[in-house]
């Protein structure tokens, strides 16, 4: 039976970005919503709107059970669940398509398998995909982390098994710091994740963080879409990303995408997918896979003009792939700004009231965003209220066209990371491509300084 009402298990503007896709599709859609997010853009848009609990992530977008409840009461036959909350839950994905109902995401065995990033390196080393020199799996035993550390090594860097955004990961320069740090890495990982499982990598100086964006239908055959940089980073949570990479050529990007696809294929993947690598001196190292739709999805969507959305309930509805590898070209540049309920500069969070709200317009600008003025954006969740996304023939004139469209996007009441962009852009590191992870941070040590 196809799709005809779809559940999203999710909120802001990935909900509201997954609705229009569903729209376009002819599909019903269902919005679930905690007590906070009762205005919400996507709630007043969707077709059916369901409260599943009290602001808490973990009492209403977290809980199982009430979004199960509410895909039965509203007779949804699919559950989309966006990025971010039970995206990457295999237990939540098995549970959805043992109530019979469609599950927007990959096989709950593949989600589990690359949620584990000790399993995913060693399943990623064996579909043929290149690996960070680091210990064949988990480390608990300081004196065999010795070992690996000086085989590959100082400085290394130790990483948490499970989780991401930075904690659990420490760098270690010298052996008479391995031990400390292993223990506080494991610590931290237990404290986020409930892990304290912990495994160890060569620490690249001053890679790029490069990215993957691929489809598999589940039987055998898969595609990439190209690369994206996301090495615009502030403790491992990404500020801007481009598409293409300045830095990789055709060449490269055929080659690694040949790799990463036939990797997928080989797997037996299903829906969308990413593949993350450090790039440093001309090498791809993998890092992880996100077995989810991306925050930066867009840029993607913007040079290969492939809707990401469109194809995910796709596939989860049984169809082929849309288009075939052939079929897919790459044409001009791509950036997007991630805009968040912040101060620009310390980060801080700045929920409240929206005042006044005007999105950019004019030739391929996008902006991915449920704000309206009147709306109080709540302090519970991530602190992203927008994605602003533009396009151009050259990169160049995409940065051009970017410049003009965060001069006119007014968001008035809450600070906001535009000035952020704005200062960004104005620098001629970022102009000319020239910026690695650990290029923002100390961007922003200098300002300070």
């Amino acid at each position: 039976m196809p799709i005809t009402r779809l559940l999203i298990a999710n909120r802001g503007e990935i909900a509201l970005r997954i609705h229009r896709a569903a729209h376009e599709m002819g599909i019903e859609t269902v919005a679930v919503h905690s007590t906070a997010d009762t205005d919400a853009m996507h709630v007043r848009l969707a077709d059916h709107a369901i409260c599943i609990g009290p602001p808490p992530a973990a009492e209403s977008y977290l809980n199982t059970a009430a979004i199960i409840s509410a895909a039965e009461i509203s007779g949804a036959d699919a559950i989309h669940p966006g990025y971010g909350f039970l995206s990457e839950n295999a237990q939540f994905a098995e549970i959805v398509e043992a109530h019979g109902i469609a599950w927007i995401g990959p096989k709950p065995e593949h989600i589990r398998t690359m949620g584990d990033k000790v399993e995913a390196k060693r399943t990623a080393g064996a579909l043929g995909l290149p690996l960070v020199p680091g210990s064949a799996g988990a480390v608990s035993d300081p004196e065999e982390a010795a070992k690996i550390a000086e085989e590959i090594g100082y400085p290394v860097i130790i990483k948490a098994a499970s989780g991401g955004g930075g904690r659990g990961m420490k760098v270690c320069n010298s052996p008479d710091q391995l031990a400390s740090l292993m223990k506080q890495a494991g610590t931290e990982a237990k404290a986020a994740f409930g892990d304290d499982t912990v495994y160890l990598e060569k620490y690249l100086g001053n890679p790029r963080h490069i990215e993957f964006q691929i489809f598999g239908d589940g039987n055998g055959n898969a595609i990439h879409l190209g690369e994206r940089d996301c090495s615009l980073q502030r403790r491992h949570q990404k500020v801007l990303e481009e598409a293409p990479s300045p830095v990789i050529t055709p060449e490269e990007r055929a080659r690694m995408g040949g790799v990463v696809s036939q990797a997928m294929a080989d797997m037996g993947y299903r829906g969308a997918g990413t593949i993350e690598f450090l790039w440093e001196n001309g090498e791809f190292y993998f890092i992880e896979m996100n077995t989810r739709l991306q925050v930066e999805h867009p840029v993607t969507e913007a040079i290969t003009g492939v809707d990401l959305v469109r194809e995910q309930i796709r596939i989860a509805d049984g169809k082929p792939l849309s288009v075939r590898q052939e079929e897919i070209e790459f044409k001009g540049h791509a950036i997007e700004c991630r805009i968040n309920a912040e101060d620009p500069f310390t980060f801080a969070p700045s929920p409240g009231l929206v005042t006044a709200y005007h999105a950019a317009g004019g030739m391929h600008v996008r902006v991915d965003s449920g704000l309206y003025a009147g709306y109080r954006i709540p302090p519970y969740y991530d602190s992203m209220i927008a994605k602003l996304i533009v396009y151009g023939r050259t990169r160049e004139g995409c940065i051009m066209r970017l410049r003009r469209a965060l001069e006119e996007m007014v968001v008035e009441g809450v600070k906001t990371s535009i000035p952020l962009h704005q200062a960004l852009l104005r620098d001629p590191d970022v102009l000319n491509g020239d910026y690695t992870i650990k290029w923002l941070e100390e961007w922003m040590e200098r300002r300070e300084s």
